[in-house]
């Protein structure tokens, strides 16, 4: 594997607020009785839920507070009890296992959408970087990734290099971040020449990137289902359904999302 460097300066903070009031807890009416959804996001959910959770408060008058990091970071936190409404993963599997362990409502799971990867540049990058056999190039030195070993984006680009057979090529370029959003910030910042990230952090920001082909890598299935222990299960499904809904449609496709039933996967 890579190595793994700390990243303190360009990690974001834990929390972010992406509607509404900051507050905690699990009953959470904000003033004048407002309801507030505590709501687990994958890392490379950052800029379309801040969308759509304006969306969504101006519809029904319930606001959002997001926690974003990797995945299997928030699936932990809901394992150890964090007082979390709705679980919005970046693949399948770990909102299947929490549903097993009886964490999450089993009909409330539902593919809302999926990711895709992208190789990422700066644009004032003076390398010529248009697939992934090209990182192999010697003045290519650093290359941001999610973690492979548990975050979904991290998965799908170990597979892609993996299948390419240039994985172990490129493992001393490799730097490991903790999450999706910390690989596209190192690589933003010029710690690393290139970025391996997710479309939908990258879609409306300076740069070039190029769509790895999905065949490459297993589907990146996003994921939601309801926390069992919510105490806000009515707002809750409402917040499913219009993740799900055809008004978050036209947001999830501007981030570059793909949709269950017109995505060929």
């Amino acid at each position: 594997m890579g190595r793994i460097l700390a990243l303190p300066l360009l990690l974001l903070p834990l929390l972010l607020v992406a509607c509404g009031s900051d507050r905690s807890g699990g009953d959470t009416a904000g003033q004048g009785g407002e309801t507030t959804l505590l709501v687990s996001a994958a890392a490379d959910l950052g800029a379309v839920m801040k969308e759509l959770a304006t969306a969504f408060a101006q519809d029904t008058g319930i606001h959002i507070q997001v926690n974003y990091d990797s995945t299997a970071r928030l699936a932990s936190q809901i394992e150890h009890g964090a007082p979390v409404d709705v679980f919005l993963a970046a693949n399948r599997p770990y909102v299947e296992t929490l549903a097993r362990k009886g964490l999450v409502l089993p009909d409330t799971v539902r593919v809302y959408a999926y990711g895709r990867l992208v190789l990422w540049t700066r644009q004032d990058s003076p390398l010529t970087i248009g697939a992934l056999s090209d990182l192999l190039q010697p003045q290519i030195r650093r290359i941001s990734m999610a973690n492979p070993e548990h975050a979904p984006y991290g998965v799908a680009t170990r597979q892609a290099l993996e299948r390419l057979g240039i994985w172990e090529g490129l493992q001393p370029k490799l730097v490991i971040a903790g999450n999706v959003q910390e690989a596209f910030l190192y690589a933003r910042s010029g710690n690393a020449d290139a970025a391996l990230t997710a479309l939908a952090l990258v879609i409306d920001q300076p740069g070039r990137w190029t769509l790895v082909p999905p065949e490459l890598h297993d589907p990146l299935e996003q994921t939601l289902a309801i926390v069992k222990t919510t105490r806000n299960l009515a707002a809750a499904r409402q917040l499913v359904d219009f993740l799900t809904g055809p008004d978050a449609a036209p947001i999830w496709r501007r981030y570059g999302f793909g949709l269950p039933g017109e995505v060929e996967r």
